[in-house]
């Protein structure tokens, strides 16, 4: 039988099990799997097989079939999360249309670190194990798990507001401290009480419609050690600031990762020769994504010169998220959705993967891909360790950031500019021009 004649029984099958008459639409797709090899047209008629019946136990195994024909099968594997409790039926969204999210002013609880000798504000260290009291010194162990971050599975996410969701328009939390309360724009994570001055982290399983940091890569340095590598960066580049130069401001910036599989399939044309005879053969095969933790930034504001900054971060170093790490540290929370930026990283890859294959698989002509069984199949979302600062230069503030981490620097370099340091290293934080 042709796969033609299998896809009308698949079609029957399901407009059957839409109609709700289950009996004639399991004969239906029965049939189609029995006159067809086509991976597709079976993947389908198992998960449809799934749909048409009440038995939990044989559905978790007509979905399993599906996912041994197609992994990527979206439905399938939403349906096996609901069957193994990783997913509530009811967090399940139409991606067509996704709800709001509240509007107004919204209710999150904070937490407030504070010395349990003097009372004194904790800070976190950059030892990356403690938190350490500004006024006595004394310190507090974090107690952090060594495992790495974990990461969420993309198709569950997806399936869910979660995966498109964007901040609400603002926060409001009480000052455990004073009884203070304030107002957050969107894109913070944490602040600091601006009359007692005790630093409060938002609470995230508070606020639903954001997705929780699985990591985070701790600032390593201070902010006096920040300002050297600004001064070697102003030095190495011969740029003399005409005007103050602010001193580095320490932050955590949100990007998203992302693990890519499945494959890229392709085809094309070669010439063989037999003899003097010229033959053009057609050729197909496919070639495997394997893509771990592709860094791509959650937030609109620095995107481009974060990207440029990202192939210097040690990834791998990152710990999984604890809110104490956050502790008189700023962070932002992401603007842009996983979903969308899930579809980026898809981008990403495909151009690469296509790149070498143009390379290494040799003169093929009429090269056609495609990405439709490549996925993303898991995801988290890390904080990286963020100083940054501006310096003035004919009248135009250009900004540079350094990685909390390693220490790398990009800065904007204004062109034609002069040398001559002296004036202002001084007056940054008092650090002397020789680090």
């Amino acid at each position: 039988m042709s796969d033609d004649f299998a896809y009308s029984l698949l079609r029957s099958g399901i407009l059957s099990a839409k109609e709700g008459q289950k009996s004639l639409a399991a004969r239906f797709l029965e049939r189609a799997i029995d006159n067809t090899k086509d991976y597709k047209i079976l993947a389908e008629a198992w998960y449809w097989m799934s749909v048409v019946t009440d038995d939990r136990v044989e559905k978790r195994k007509l979905l399993e079939n599906a996912l041994a024909y197609d992994l990527q099968h979206a439905r399938a594997r939403r349906d096996l999360a609901v069957l193994d409790g990783k997913l509530k039926p009811e967090e399940i969204v139409n991606p067509d249309a996704i709800p709001a999210p509240p509007a107004g002013p919204q209710v999150v609880e904070a937490q407030r670190f504070t010395c349990p000798k003097c009372g004194g504000r904790l800070t976190y260290a950059p030892d990356g194990s403690s938190l350490v009291c500004e006024f006595c010194s004394r310190g507090q162990a974090l107690g952090l798990s060594s495992a790495p971050p974990d990461e969420e599975d993309f198709f569950i996410a997806m399936a869910t507001a979660r995966g498109h969701g964007k901040p609400v328009a603002m926060h409001t939390f009480h000052c455990q401290g004073c009884g203070a309360e304030f107002m957050l724009a969107p894109e913070v994570l944490s602040a600091v009480c601006a009359y007692c001055q005790s630093p409060h982290v938002i609470r995230l399983d508070q606020t639903r419609d954001l997705i929780r940091p699985e990591g985070i890569i701790p600032h390593a340095f201070t902010q006096r050690q920040a300002a050297k590598l600004l001064v070697v960066f102003i030095e190495k580049n011969k740029i003399e600031p005409q005007g103050m130069v602010a001193p580095p401001c320490g932050l955590y910036l949100p990007i998203w990762t992302f693990d890519l599989g499945g494959e890229i399939s392709y085809s094309g044309e070669i010439v063989k020769y037999e003899g003097r005879v010229r033959k053009t053969v057609t050729v197909k095969d496919a070639w495997p994504v394997d893509a771990d933790d592709l860094p791509i930034p959650a937030s609109r504001k620095l995107s481009r010169r974060l990207a440029r900054l990202l192939p210097t971060y040690k990834l791998r170093a990152a710990k999984p998220y604890d809110p104490r790490f956050l502790a008189s540290w700023p962070a932002e929370v992401y603007d842009i959705p996983m979903a969308d930026a899930a579809l980026d990283a898809r981008s990403q890859v495909y151009a690469r993967k296509r790149r070498r294959l143009a390379e290494e698989a040799g003169p093929i002509s009429n090269l056609n891909t495609s990405s439709a069984r490549m996925s993303v199949e898991s995801f988290k979302l890390v904080l990286l360790p963020v100083w940054i600062t501006t310096y003035p230069y004919e009248g135009k503030d250009y900004q540079v950031l350094i990685n909390g981490q390693t220490g790398a620097v990009d800065g904007e370099t204004p062109k034609g500019a002069s040398t001559g340091l002296m004036d202002w290293l001084e007056d940054l934080l008092g650090v002397d021009p020789k680090p």
